[in-house]
């Protein structure tokens, strides 16, 4: 049971109140996102304290000596005196945001190292810098192989037990995350999957916050991001996440019109084109019925980027839904006058096309071309 639970939120709201001073300690399990909220809170702080190049110095104690903590000794030939490391002396000489990770699973001498600058901010007599912030992280549970924390280094710290919720996640992946969309639409669709089961065995591939994000990256450098019928897609993916949480995400995959909102047409047309022309006729029909909703809902008008993505979108449907989607784009007629003079702007021309008129002077006199009505004919044909 976590002894200070707080949500990344919170969090996030609360640290830039602390006086620079205070060093704090982020307490969790592995792969829920201690890193990337620290570097959330650089930014954060570095805006509200008109810092600029606020760096992120970020050492993995597990992975230090002593010798890589407080530097190496030099003399003058009459007193020795301990050169700091690079990193350090940065974070004495300017404001730096300075983050000890994986402090429990340092040794004893880079843990009393840690202790000195918590305590002290400084270490061999060399002080940080009044403005550099102290970040500090651990795994906190049974199941991991840690060293015991001191109670009084611990006392030193403004302590919290992260409890990320799955809008953190999805707040973050869709932001500064850069996830894929799919994985995404997943976690939104079914969050169970988001975190390891609690009786997960030891050793066992399970999902977590940071194997999803590693799954998107390898997807994305793959090319397959939105192909989950690419035969690589399904291996890659159960490296990553295990198993059961593969072929939960795959199924979902493969219900590609669920992954195409309205929005995702109007607004950013270009990264879902490629779905769209993979669905059936269907399907896209499902989209159209989206896209429409999404219009008469949410808009007025249309800015230049929404025309010429709304304008893209018809012009690659089948004649048929064309139609259909400016019938359902302008059916509210005077009622949202500028929105349909925006729609005959951006949209006419492909609507037009359908019946073999040309927009403009060009298209004057020339009979529309529809089965069963009128037997398409040009001007010089005419009587």
């Amino acid at each position: 049971m976590s002894l200070n639970p707080m949500s990344i939120h919170t969090l996030v709201d609360v640290v830039p109140h602390l006086p620079a001073s205070t060093s704090v300690l982020i307490r969790g399990p592995h792969g829920i996102g201690k890193s990337q909220v620290v570097r959330l809170l650089s930014r954060k702080i570095a805006a509200a304290e008109n810092l600029g190049d606020f760096e992120v110095i970020d050492r993995r104690l597990s992975q230090m000596t002593e010798g890589d903590m407080i530097g190496l000794p030099s003399t003058n030939g009459e007193v020795t005196r301990f050169n700091p490391p690079d990193w350090y002396k940065r974070a004495c000489d300017k404001p730096v945001t300075l983050f000890l990770d994986e402090l429990n699973r340092a040794t004893h001498e880079v843990m009393q190292a840690a202790f000195q600058v918590v305590l002290d901010r400084e270490l061999n007599g060399w002080k940080l810098h009044p403005q550099t912030r102290v970040f500090a992280a651990i795994n906190a549970s049974s199941e991991y192989t840690v060293n015991e924390m001191d109670p009084a280094l611990l006392d030193r710290f403004w302590t919290v037990d992260l409890k990320p919720d799955t809008q953190d996640w999805l707040n973050w992946a869709g932001g500064d995350g850069n996830i894929n969309g799919l994985i995404i639409d997943f976690i939104g669709h079914t969050d169970k999957w988001l975190d390891p089961p609690k009786n997960a065995e030891p050793g066992s591939v399970h999902p977590s916050r940071r194997s999803w994000e590693r799954l998107s990256r390898c997807l994305e450098s793959a090319g397959i991001g939105d192909a989950p019928e690419d035969p690589r897609f399904y291996p890659l993916t159960m490296g990553f996440v295990g198993v059961d949480a593969t072929i939960a995400f795959l199924d979902y995959a493969k219900s590609a019109d669920s992954r195409v909102s309205g929005e995702d047409v109007v607004e950013r047309y270009p990264k879902v084109v490629d779905k769209i022309k993979r669905l059936s006729q269907d399907r896209v029909n499902g989209v159209v019925e989206r896209v429409a909703e999404y219009v008469t809902k949410n808009l007025t008008t249309l800015t230049d980027k929404q025309g010429k993505n709304l304008k893209a979108f018809i012009t690659d449907l089948p004649g048929e839904l064309r139609v259909s989607c400016w019938s359902k784009l302008t059916a509210h007629g005077l009622d949202k006058l500028e929105l349909a003079k925006a729609v005959h702007k951006w949209c006419a021309a492909s609507i037009l096309d359908v019946f073999g008129v040309p927009m403009g002077e060009k298209g004057v006199g020339v009979t529309p071309n529809i089965p069963g009505v009128f037997k398409s004919q040009s001007p010089s044909k005419k009587k």
